[in-house]
């Protein structure tokens, strides 16, 4: 019975979240300067352009276009504007006859302009996104649509509870550890089902990302770091005096975030070895088992730790090839607030990955001696 009440109840809670938070949020979002939408159009006409080659990448142009562009939906639905389309190194979408794009509707003092916003890309996105929900269900069947369910849930609680919260002003720190351990409980309740094995998994993933996330908080308070020198960051800035954002407590909410899945990971793989183990032999000791975690966690911390570093190393390659291509020495790029950030990062998921093995090690032989007594 308790298999289907949970995921009954967490699609509840996802579809109230999905409805109520809009609502309960709107007066958080920043208000448009200018009545404008974004809508799908057609380029009908390529009435005349101005091109060159560009000279850094190849198969893209510079200059501009003007265009007649036939809007197909939204207020202007059917109607045709004359739109000037500008490419340049940072904006640099090629019309011809026939594309379909997102284009930019904008009413200002009775005048209504419309430009080339960018290409049309979602069609792409849910086709990936049906190629990945397939895969998961084929290989995953049950245990796949809970894990689907799972990361719904997850994604629920960032967008429609965290993000909300954070503009209105409550502290990073305490609501993200709250929410993730949230989202920790429900997934692995889920996914692993009412077992001490699940449970000594949730204490040790909690347990992780609150050791990474207060090592990251902390040395980001050492080395004077906060959300301003994030990534977008500094575009935060602009809109933090319209809401009461605590923006240095954010990289405590990065850091807790991008570590969750990899603690998580750590975290079970470790309870369900020790719990196989126990199962085939219930003769050994505690000291043993413990002994026998801490093997199997070196293997699986070797890797992890590799795979969350090698993360922020992939996410910050343009900044790392910067440096190499200005050519900048160690004491200058070490110093870097960008630098700094990506290494805190890293070394405080990977520690908290460290810190996750004999945590969940002893609460899983704890709870297993537990029930052997019992």
């Amino acid at each position: 019975m308790k298999k289907i009440i949970l995921p009954i109840l967490v699609i509840i809670s996802i579809f109230i979240m999905a409805i109520y938070s809009p609502k309960l949020s709107a007066d958080l979002k920043g208000k448009t300067k200018f009545p404008q939408e974004f809508v799908q159009g057609e380029v009908t006409k390529v009435i005349d352009e101005e091109l060159m080659k560009d000279p850094v990448v190849k198969g893209k142009f510079r200059g501009g276009q003007n265009l007649e562009v036939k809007i197909l939906e939204g207020k202007y639905k059917d109607k045709t504007f004359k739109v000037y389309n500008s490419l340049s190194a940072l904006h640099n979408v090629y019309a011809d006859v026939g594309l379909k794009a997102i284009f930019t509707v904008r009413e200002e003092k009775e005048k209504t302009t419309v430009w080339l916003y960018n290409l049309k890309r979602d069609r792409a996105i849910y086709l990936l996104a049906s190629i990945f929900i397939g895969a998961v269900l084929v290989l995953g069947k049950m245990k796949g649509v809970k894990s689907l369910l799972a990361l719904v849930f997850t994604g629920s609680i960032i967008i429609y509870i965290l993000l909300p919260l954070l503009f209105k002003g409550v502290d990073p720190v305490s609501t993200s550890i709250l929410l993730s351990s949230i989202i920790i409980v429900v997934s692995f309740l889920l996914i692993g089902g009412y077992d001490r094995k699940t449970y000594s998994a949730i204490i040790g993933t909690i347990s992780g990302i609150t050791i990474a996330g207060l090592i990251s908080y902390g040395f980001g308070k050492i080395m004077s770091l906060s959300g301003l020198n994030l990534s977008e960051g500094q575009q935060l800035l602009y809109i933090t005096k319209d809401f009461k954002l605590q923006i240095e407590g954010l990289l405590f909410v990065s850091i807790l975030i991008a570590s969750l899945g990899a603690v998580m990971d750590v975290a079970m793989s470790i309870s369900s070895s020790i719990n196989e183990i126990y199962q085939n032999k219930k003769s050994l000791t505690s000291k043993e088992l413990f002994h026998s975690a801490m093997v199997i966690g070196k293997d699986i911390v070797g890797t992890m730790i590799n795979t969350l570093i090698l993360a922020f190393v992939g996410g910050s390659l343009p900044l790392m090839m910067m440096i190499w291509g200005y050519g900048m020495v160690y004491q200058q790029f070490i110093n870097i607030p960008a630098i700094a950030i990506e290494i805190v990062n890293a070394l405080a998921g990977s520690i908290g990955i460290i810190a996750t093995v004999p945590i969940t090690a002893v609460v899983s032989i704890l709870l297993i001696k537990r029930k052997g007594e019992e």
